[in-house]
């Protein structure tokens, strides 16, 4: 596995009262979404980029504004009348 090295201003984990530790589980949750949300990651993907089950990454996507499901309209159409 590769690793990924940042350095995060000591301010910032001050203002958000938070560890490197567990700055760094945000950071990667909040990738794995946007990634995801971009379409560059499956949802399993991502889910394994944030260090977390596949299930409990979805059940979470809402709470970051992402959608579980990328549907068009004309495709909820067409798989409504599929039914």
């Amino acid at each position: 596995m590769s690793q990924v090295t940042l350095s995060i201003p000591d301010e910032t984990l001050r203002a958000l009262k938070a560890t490197p530790d567990d700055f760094a589980a945000t950071i990667r949750f909040a990738a794995a979404v946007k990634l995801y949300e971009m379409g560059q990651l499956s949802s399993g993907a991502a889910a394994q980029l944030a260090g977390v089950p596949k299930p409990f990454f979805l059940s979470r996507l809402a709470d970051h504004g992402v959608s579980t499901f990328d549907l068009s309209e004309e495709e909820l159409t067409h798989d409504f009348k599929n039914a």
